[in-house]
């Protein structure tokens, strides 16, 4: 992690407990405003800060403290944890919501600490990671509450006095989403370099309608638990919310299983093929592009980006001896390694949810002109994902550079796109990825250190040798092998 990015994960959780110091005696923090920390119902902040933790567990398909708890005195194993999820992600943001109504900001910090220093996977790694997760949760609901009190929203709520208890609450929401688009987007500045403009997208992106159904939620319980029945019926209301989050939670588990598959089929061909390591991952990525400028639809695009990930799997069983070899292959080693596609459609086949990727996987060497393998398919009998992985396959191939040549220049990559459209690659595919690279930045892959990479069998061509056309006596013949852009 660069160093500014270390000191900002120390500066968050130092600002987070600045935050707590109203709830100090106003003798020992002198000049700070009184309704920014007192007085405080201490029940309610330990009820509502045991009830975040073991929601916002519930939400990440983790195990809640009391259940970590019970199998410890019972000595059973605790189940495997997920890895640490991007800030915000998967949260359950109702009963903070409600602290923030209820409770003066200082309070309200409080009751993200519990979640913070309990819940969450173990290890140091996770725990720094969620202590910075709960700090910038911790400021965002002192920012949001401070708001809701200085626009007299207690008073509003406690008269019940709707609609106009609604703008001080939407005012805490928004407060809320910005210190957290801000606290999360200079996060990622810092330690993924990205542009100032992630700020904005960070804010909008915490601003969508998960919050809002919560930010709702947390009205509701915090109405609720000030009305006749307390506590008791704000937890029935939550009971609908929990649902829908351990729902919401075992579909995030069942992804990351999917992603986890793939990344070790993946590791399996890098381990058999050292070379090719990263070139699955960066055709997945130019198939998005080019399936993005197409408007393909969220859950398309993740399965063609698995189909791109994946569409060299088929090499774990070609010999390895042909895939290292740093020289020309015969006849027959070249269509031994031509069945690569049939190989890597039979090993993904029984996994349902690839779908359109398996076609993907099996034609990517098809050509328009039917002149491809394994199936000699032609124009629009070669499957959508097919050909568009073509593209990203080829793409990638001509911009990196190997151990026996150099890497084109992404202009000189795409004029050999447009040479070969047509007769080789969809147009349509073409121009979706000139158009996508004028939006997004494609660095071209740089050589790896002296030593660090494996001698491979040259690129060979994605499809047969083109016919030689006759000439006149005395003048060279045109035509020969398709100009190299891509490999098996």
């Amino acid at each position: 992690m660069p160093e500014g990015a270390t000191r900002y994960l120390v500066a968050v959780p130092v600002a987070a407990l600045c935050c707590l110091l109203p709830l100090l005696p106003a003798e020992a923090v002198p000049g700070v405003p009184h309704w920014l920390g007192a007085p405080v119902d201490w029940p309610k902040v330990g009820l509502l800060g045991f009830l975040h933790g073991c929601w916002e567990s519930l939400a990440q398909g983790l195990p809640t403290p009391c259940l970590r708890l019970v199998r410890r005195l019972l000595r059973r194993p605790l189940p495997p944890d997920r890895p640490p999820s991007r800030p915000g992600e998967n949260a359950f943001f109702p009963v903070l919501f409600a602290g923030v109504l209820m409770l003066p900001p200082a309070a309200a910090a409080l009751v993200a600490a519990p979640a913070a220093l309990f819940g969450g996977p173990g290890g140091w790694h996770c725990r720094r990671r969620q202590l910075w997760n709960g700090s910038q949760l911790a400021l965002c609901a002192f920012a949001a509450s401070a708001a809701f009190r200085l626009l007299c929203g207690p008073q509003l709520l406690l008269g019940s006095r709707f609609p106009a208890a609604l703008l001080p609450g939407l005012a805490a929401l928004i407060a809320f989403c910005l210190v957290n688009g801000v606290l999360v987007g200079v996060m990622l500045m810092l330690a993924e370099d990205r542009g100032a403009g992630v700020l904005l997208r960070g804010a909008r992106t915490v601003c969508g309608l998960p919050v809002l159904v919560h930010a709702a939620g947390g009205l509701m319980v915090a109405v609720l638990w000030q009305g006749p029945y307390g506590a008791f019926a704000a937890l029935l209301a939550l009971l609908p919310l929990s649902i829908s989050a351990w729902v919401f939670a075992q579909g995030h588990r069942e992804r990351d299983a999917h992603q986890a598959t793939v990344q070790a089929l993946v590791q399996a061909v890098e381990i058999k093929d050292a070379y090719t390591r990263g070139h699955s991952e960066r055709v997945g990525r130019a198939a998005v592009l080019i399936a993005g400028q197409l408007g393909m639809e969220a859950e398309r695009l993740r399965t063609l980006r698995f189909a791109g990930i994946l569409h060299d799997v088929g090499k774990l069983g070609v010999a390895t001896e042909l895939l290292r070899r740093n020289g020309p292959l015969s006849e027959e080693e070249r269509r031994a390694v031509e069945v690569h596609p049939v190989y890597g459609y039979e090993l993904v086949r029984g996994i349902s949810f690839l779908g359109e990727a398996h076609a993907g996987i099996l034609h990517h060497h098809e050509r328009m002109d039917g002149r491809g393998y394994p199936s000699g398919l032609a124009g629009d009998q070669i499957p959508e994902f097919a050909r568009i992985i073509s593209v990203a396959d080829a793409f990638d191939s001509m911009t990196s550079t190997r151990s026996y040549r150099r890497g084109r220049p992404v202009a000189e990559a795409v004029a050999e796109l447009e040479r070969c459209s047509g007769s080789q690659f969809d147009p349509v595919m073409v121009r979706a990825l000139i158009d996508a690279l004028a939006v997004h930045d494609w660095q071209p892959v740089l050589p790896p250190p002296p030593g660090d990479c494996l001698k491979a069998v040259p690129d060979i061509p994605l499809g047969v040798p083109e016919p030689v056309r006759a000439a006149p006596r005395g003048v060279p013949a045109q035509g020969g092998t398709v100009p190299t852009t891509g490999q098996p």
